[in-house]
């Protein structure tokens, strides 16, 4: 990790998780057999809702490193449940292999041009995704810290 963390710095993991997140919203609307978008399908949905908890722990990265700041439980919290949607990511990931796998299913029907193209380029985003989270892990730990349990009870105000 530490010899891609000399290739790839902190503010660039950043930008690059921003803009992988943005292209795999935009193409969790596209269907790989058709060639169409489909606006109208709550499935569609869930990809983009589940990328927000990624968004706000990567907005809370970069404040805590921008500020110098150590890490307190919502961060644990949010990165915790980062971890989730990450299985998530990974799901998502190996349904799209599946996808890509049943064309021999399809071989009757015409499948658009554009069917293993989009579809290894989705491949590619989730990897990357999967890789870049990692990396945003080994920076939180690096410049904000882990996560020591008696300097986060400190921290707690009981009379509050």
């Amino acid at each position: 990790m530490y010899l891609i963390s000399k290739i790839i710095p902190w503010k660039r993991t950043l930008y690059a998780t921003l803009t992988i997140l943005v292209a795999l919203i935009v193409l969790s609307f596209y269907g790989l057999y058709t060639n169409m978008f489909y606006f109208f399908k709550i499935d569609n949905y869930i990809f983009p809702i589940l990328s927000l908890v990624h968004f706000i722990f990567l907005y809370v990265l970069w404040f805590k490193i921008k500020e110098s700041e150590i890490s307190d439980p919502q961060m644990r919290n949010l990165e915790y449940s980062l971890y989730v949607v990450s299985f998530i990511y990974i799901f998502k990931l190996i349904d799209t292999l599946y996808v890509l796998s049943t064309y021999k299913e399809f071989e009757s029907h015409q499948l658009p041009a554009t069917f293993f193209p989009v579809g290894g380029l989705i491949i590619a985003f989730y990897i990357l995704l999967l890789g870049l989270t990692l990396l945003s892990f080994y920076y939180r730990k690096k410049y904000v810290g882990a996560y020591n349990i008696d300097i986060l009870n400190e921290q707690i105000d009981t009379w509050e």
